[in-house]
């Protein structure tokens, strides 16, 4: 069945996504915020920016208005970064269709607030439909090059995650379907301040052991913050957990890992984040990860460690020592 998808963020997830879904049939449009970006979406048919050489279906419309993108939705989807979402959603909240389902496929914690992006989502949307979260392992330009995929779609509504999981599904992704929003949006948000430091222990050479160690320690962190949130251990253990963290800490494709990768090597962040214009999440993530942490009692080391090296008062080095000289505890508590 054909529907009408808004895509609203035309970074490369967002326009990845967009693609997806118009070949699979549905009427796209995916709204620029930059309405030059719009034009030249629409006289190249690909982004150009942000996801170079995938050319668009016939059926993805570019536009740089919020209304035209959304106008007759039965799905909305919400890819732009966080710090981004609550704008473009409170813009978008006069003209939503009544009922539509909005599909979040941002990842972070808003700062400030400390929401996860859904309640940042309901909190300018009171009248929209459900809300379902994508996520899980993936990136955009393998999608785009409809290399296999798997996601998690999570929502309060079954019937939501259920019409999700069938009408953005393809032979090249498949999507499975949990309840649990928390552990899904924690999960996607935490792994990237875990995949900084797993750049910090590439860029220093210090090995497979380090790595294997962080990954598996910077998960028992992400999943003691999200259990204290109302979230399912085993959630965390799967795709959006797991699976997320073990691509972002070891994809050469992932920001997040750049960014720790050159900052063991001595460069100063906003060097690292002036060279593009992609947005690693990891960066604004980690202090609102520390303030839930803290308003919850729950200690985040790896999130305290990263926090020091990127306000630049700490080198990795240091951070690195400072993690492997903690008090030794059981494993498991």
């Amino acid at each position: 069945m054909t529907h009408t998808i808004g895509v609203l963020g035309s970074g490369s997830w967002g326009t990845a996504l967009a693609v997806h879904l118009a070949r699979t049939g549905h009427d796209v449009r995916l709204w620029a915020r930059d309405a030059g970006l719009a034009t030249a979406m629409a006289a190249r048919r690909q982004n150009p920016v942000y996801l170079p050489g995938i050319m668009f279906p016939p059926s993805l419309t570019p536009t740089a208005s919020t209304a035209e993108a959304i106008a007759g939705a039965t799905f909305v989807v919400m890819a732009v970064p966080s710090h981004g979402l609550r704008g473009v959603a409170r813009a978008a909240a006069p003209m939503t269709p009544a009922g539509v389902t909005f599909v979040s496929a941002a990842k972070g914690l808003e700062e400030g607030s400390l929401l996860r992006m859904s309640e940042v989502i309901r909190a300018e949307l009171r009248e929209a439909g459900p809300i379902v979260v994508l996520s899980g392992p993936s990136f955009a330009i393998e999608l785009a090059r409809e290399l296999p995929t798997a996601m998690v779609a999570a929502g309060e509504s079954p019937a939501a995650v259920e019409m999700v999981q069938a009408h953005f599904r393809s032979p090249a992704l498949r999507l499975y379907g949990s309840a649990d929003v928390v552990g899904v949006e924690i999960g996607g948000a935490l792994k990237n301040i875990i995949a900084i430091a797993a750049g910090v222990v590439e860029g220093l050479g210090l090995g497979h052991n380090a790595l294997a160690a962080l990954i598996t320690r910077g998960l028992a962190e992400v999943s003691r913050l999200a259990v204290a949130l109302g979230a399912q251990r085993d959630t965390l253990s799967g795709l959006a957990g797991l699976g997320d963290l073990v691509l972002t800490c070891t994809g050469d494709l992932s920001r997040n890992r750049q960014v720790g990768i050159a900052l063991a090597r001595g460069e100063k962040l906003e060097d690292i984040l002036s060279r593009t214009k992609m947005v690693a999440e990891g960066v604004r993530t980690t202090e609102a990860a520390l303030a839930l942490g803290a308003r919850h009692g729950i200690e985040l080391p790896i999130a305290l460690e990263m926090s020091e090296v990127l306000a630049g008062r700490k080198s990795p080095q240091a951070a690195i020592r400072d993690l492997m000289g903690r008090r030794q505890k059981l494993e498991h508590v």
